[in-house]
């Protein structure tokens, strides 16, 4: 009787830890086809850059500010012409000369006029405050102060890892079943962490004696926290707090009580941070041996992969901001070409979703995904080099 419960209690146990087994892997089977399928989903409704239209969409940035500011333009001259026509008969009038040599009389710039002008006294629909000030609900849209687009940037691509894919924030999760996106996830982060930086720094700060802005400094600290730290405090309950101290910066510009500085000297600090990264993840992407001597594994290879990705889909949103609150200073350095093709090559590696990544010989039959996708991060590291020096002449 007592053989019998001992064998009765063995083959309980093995098949409870079978039934365990077989429920882990069913339930890592199940997690990783619907990520799949819900990440196509949303690859199909929203580009890799975070609501950042494709190239063949994406308007001239340049272009669609000249176009806006035409009608502005043209409307004070329609006004000049009507203070000219009222000059009582008999008077002498004051014509075109005369008005370009008075300095009151000459029109400020459209860039600038959007920008000191509050969105409440503003006639343009376009120029208009949006009714909600969360920045996701208005992307890319012409905002009324300079900075906004480029705050609205580094809200977006975190956010949509946080609250819009499915699953959430997955490094910290105690169970992995998945591994690309924790590795794009982290590639987000590490964007958002930099531009944050350089953004409480530098970019807000005219001088090293200015005071930091307090909501930038509390989203700088937040978005420190590590990616895989669970409980006390969780990851993503402290990022959502970094993105919220973000949103009440972007406010603040929106009110024009808080300072964004689009100088060379403010610009530069970001390139240089975005070319360091970049650098590191080519380096990764063709590096043939890790640093202990062994060759770089298959399980490795899919890691650096994802994680080049995700930075290229960061900074691409981040540049076409950039491309919109430093339009002045870029073009004036004549830098707007390098911008756009490093904008480019950033796009060009957010396209590539291999099903496998493959780490064959780069003479092989099999593609090396690591190569491949080192080829953009390359090109947009070189002209966001090029243009920097453009931008320190």
């Amino acid at each position: 009787m007592e053989e019998e419960k001992k064998a009765f209690k063995r083959f309980a146990a093995k098949r409870m830890a079978l039934g365990i087994l077989v429920t882990v892997a069913a339930l890592w089977v199940i997690g990783t086809v619907m990520a799949y399928f819900s990440d196509l989903k949303s690859a199909e409704k929203t580009p890799v850059s975070h609501t950042a239209p494709s190239s063949s969409e994406r308007p001239d940035f340049l272009a669609v500010q000249k176009e806006e500011t035409a009608p502005t333009v043209s409307s004070e001259k329609e006004e000049k012409e009507t203070v000219h026509s009222t000059v009582p008969a008999g008077e002498p009038s004051h014509g075109g000369s005369a008005a370009q040599d008075t300095p009151t009389h000459a029109p400020a710039p459209a860039a600038e006029k959007i920008i000191e002008k509050p969105a409440s006294e503003s006639a343009e629909p376009d120029h208009a405050a949006p009714e909600s000030h969360d920045a996701e609900s208005h992307p890319r849209v012409q905002f009324p102060a300079r900075g906004m687009a480029f705050v609205d940037a580094l809200i977006q691509p975190l956010n949509h890892e946080l609250n819009e894919r499915f699953w959430g924030w997955r490094p910290n999760d105690l169970i992995q079943f998945t591994d690309n996106v924790n590795q794009f996830q982290l590639g987000v982060l590490e964007v958002t962490r930099r531009s944050a930086v350089i953004l409480t720094e530098r970019i807000s700060r005219t001088g090293s004696t200015e005071a930091f802005d307090r909501n930038l400094e509390n989203a700088m600290n937040w978005f420190m926290i590590k990616a895989d730290k669970y409980w006390f405090p969780s990851a993503e309950s402290k990022y959502r707090d970094g993105l919220k101290e973000l949103r009440n910066y972007f406010n603040k510009l929106e009110k024009q009580q808080a300072a964004f500085y689009t100088r060379a000297d403010n610009l530069i600090p970001l390139l240089i941070v975005y070319e360091d990264l970049l650098g590191s993840c080519d380096e990764n992407l063709v590096k043939e041996k890790e640093k202990d001597g062994s060759s770089v594994s298959f399980f490795a290879a899919d890691d650096y992969f994802y994680y080049a990705k995700g930075v290229a889909s960061a900074m691409l949103t981040l540049l076409e901001a950039v491309a919109v609150d430093f339009d002045v200073i870029v073009e004036s350095r004549r830098g707007t070409d390098d911008l756009h093709h490093a904008i480019h090559s950033l796009e060009l590696a957010t396209r590539m979703d291999p099903w496998i990544v493959f780490n064959s010989d780069l003479s092989g039959f099999f593609a090396n995904h690591r190569a491949n996708m080192a080829a953009p991060i390359s090109h947009a590291r070189f002209y966001v080099g090029v243009l920097i020096k453009a931008l320190s002449t």
